[in-house]
């Protein structure tokens, strides 16, 4: 026996009337095809629209959840909502929130082909850069699509270990050991926490914030994040999902740890393994990511079909996509769907501390802390260098300093070495030892600067019968870094002396009106000065620094060199406006 429903047999009347409604449907089609492809649908809302000329709206959304908002886009479509009786069609791409930035600004390189018409960044961070930056046509109002808090990711084996020990997460792990007291990590703690780049994902932007939240203002909290960007360049990676991949491989760290937004951690673990990835909340609370949409579209049509789609995300059949992708419901009120035993199911507590403000501020930190540094060391091998200081001489002191040093300067730097003296040279004082250039390739043949300078620093004596040709090395070196300025860096001087000068040449007066003069702010060189012994003349030293708002720093021992490298670098944060510092 065939089973399915059964319906009365139609009536004359009925059949006639069906009849009659086929024959307009087909009637219309034959109209729609005569007037070249025309389709007419019912829109979502009741109303006619037509897909031969739709309203087309290009969505820039960042990697993580760009696959959400594909398929959200997808559901939109199928509602044929309309504009001006014109169906909307949504399209979305991925795309990493500082490319779609430079975009809206109108910068040349790194730029996507096209403006798109919505953007959906990983942090509201960058609509609010975007318009200090000057992005047209960014209404006031933005969309959080979804949210996600940020975590602290490793190995379930791990996660257990760091338990036993009672080790809990918390935000000063992503500061180097010796902002925390000692020399390496101890055996119960993360040996690496990686951070993402700041400059590239908002889960990096957030980790600013509550590490400058963590250390306060002041200048060792200057300090202490000069250390942590330092730190986090190093190990800092482009994406969330590199960096998750990072934990799974241990040809490099023992214990890893990296801060990831959780739904990148669900989304990982959708590869199955033995050892599965776990979130970690820290203890001293968490920031949230949101998802903005931002209607970026110029042209009227287009604004008001993409304010559309942002409008729809908000609702329960979109919110579910998100959820389901393993993000918070875009107020945060919802977890993700089907989350894992890997994802807390608890909600986090939130570091209220951290305001957007505070975001914001970090992320300016950031710009002017991690560009690499343009950096021409003179190193003083006068008579004055020569004499005892701590069981050694003061040129071995300072070269000691010197070699601890360049461990803080990533291969991205800029550096070249002088060495100066009286009679050194053609006629100033002071000879080249390593031009200026990149630190990571070979001036010349096949060793590398940084091998170059590690090497000078132990095979350079100081001569015990030339005087010091100070001030003429200082003006050279100021000359030299200024005519070899780099618009993308930190241009600097640094001067490692016995401070002295013994008046041959240049004179004090001469060279700070001569600094003064030619010190360009819109291409401002810093001149860093570290002393080492007693007897320098701070006051002559001070004014060359202050003239090129430096700073003076006194040294007696090696291990003082990483305190006043990270003061220097400080000052970037205040530069060009900084007080003068000794």
């Amino acid at each position: 026996m065939r089973l399915g429903r059964h319906r009365a047999a139609l009536s004359h009347e009925q059949r006639r009337r069906k009849a009659l409604q086929r024959g307009m449907l087909a009637g219309l089609a034959a109209v729609a095809v005569a007037a070249g492809a025309l389709v007419v649908v019912f829109g979502g809302v009741g109303t006619l629209c037509s897909t031969r000329e739709p309203v087309l709206v290009s969505v820039a959304a960042a990697v993580d959840v760009a696959p959400a908002v594909m398929e959200a886009a997808g559901r939109f479509n199928d509602t044929k909502a309309s504009v001006g009786r014109r169906c909307v069609l949504v399209q979305v791409t991925e795309q990493p929130p500082a490319t779609v930035l430079r975009t809206l600004i109108g910068d040349r390189a790194g730029v996507l082909r096209e403006r798109p018409d919505g953007w959906i960044a990983d942090s509201s961070a960058w609509i609010r850069l975007a318009r200090r930056q000057g992005a047209s046509a960014l209404p006031a109002g933005e969309t959080v699509v979804a949210t996600s808090p940020l975590v602290f990711a490793t190995r379930s084996s791990l996660a257990q270990r760091f338990s036993v020990g009672k080790t809990e997460m918390n935000w000063r792990m992503v500061f180097p050991p010796t902002v925390r007291g000692r020399l390496t990590p101890t055996a119960e703690e993360p040996d690496v926490v990686r951070v993402p780049d700041p400059s590239l994902a908002g889960a990096g932007i957030a980790t600013v914030a509550a590490a400058r939240d963590v250390v306060g203002t002041g200048q060792d909290a200057d300090k202490a994040l000069t250390a942590f960007v330092r730190w986090a360049q190093a190990g800092s990676a482009p994406d969330y999902r590199s960096m998750l991949d990072a934990v799974d491989d241990r040809a490099f760290w023992q214990r890893p740890v990296v801060i990831v937004p959780e739904q990148s951690v669900w989304n990982h673990n959708l590869r199955p393994s033995a050892d599965p990835v776990v979130a970690l909340h820290p203890r001293e609370g968490t920031i949230n990511l949101d998802y903005p949409y931002v209607v970026t579209a110029t042209d009227p049509a287009v604004a008001e079909a993409s304010t559309l789609f942002a409008g729809w995300l908000k609702g329960a059949e979109a919110q579910e996509i998100v959820r389901r992708a393993g993000f918070r419901s875009g107020d945060g009120a919802q977890g993700p769907i089907s989350p894992g035993p890997q994802i807390p199911t608890a909600a986090p507590r939130t570091r209220s501390s951290v305001s957007q403000q505070d975001i914001d501020e970090a992320l300016r930190a950031w710009s002017r802390l991690a560009p690499p540094t343009n950096i021409l060391v003179l190193a003083d091998t006068s008579k004055h260098m020569a004499e005892p200081l701590r069981g050694s001489t003061r040129v071995q002191v300072a070269l000691e300093a010197a070699r601890i040093g360049l461990q803080l300067f990533p291969d991205s730097t800029h550096m070249g070495l002088w060495e100066f003296a009286d009679g050194l040279g053609r006629i100033n004082g002071y000879q080249e030892r390593v031009g200026l250039g990149p630190i990571s390739e070979p001036e010349s043949g096949e060793v590398i600067r940084r091998s170059r300078l590690g090497e000078m620093t132990t095979t350079i004596t100081a001569h015990p019968d030339r005087d010091s040709s100070l001030y003429d090395s200082i003006l050279g070196g100021f000359r030299k870094v200024s005519g070899a300025y780099r618009e993308d860096m930190n241009n600097s001087l640094l001067v490692i002396t016995a401070g002295k000068d013994d008046g041959k040449g240049t004179s004090l007066p001469q060279l700070v009106e001569t600094l003064r003069r030619e010190w360009k702010p819109e291409r401002p060189v810093q001149i860093v000065i570290i002393s080492f012994g007693p007897g320098t003349d701070r006051a002559g030293l001070a004014q060359i620094a202050a003239a090129t708002n430096g700073s003076l720093h006194e040294a007696q021992e090696p291990g003082e060199i990483i305190d006043v490298f990270l003061a220097a670098l400080a000052r970037r944060l205040c530069h060009p406006t900084c007080k003068p510092t000794t």
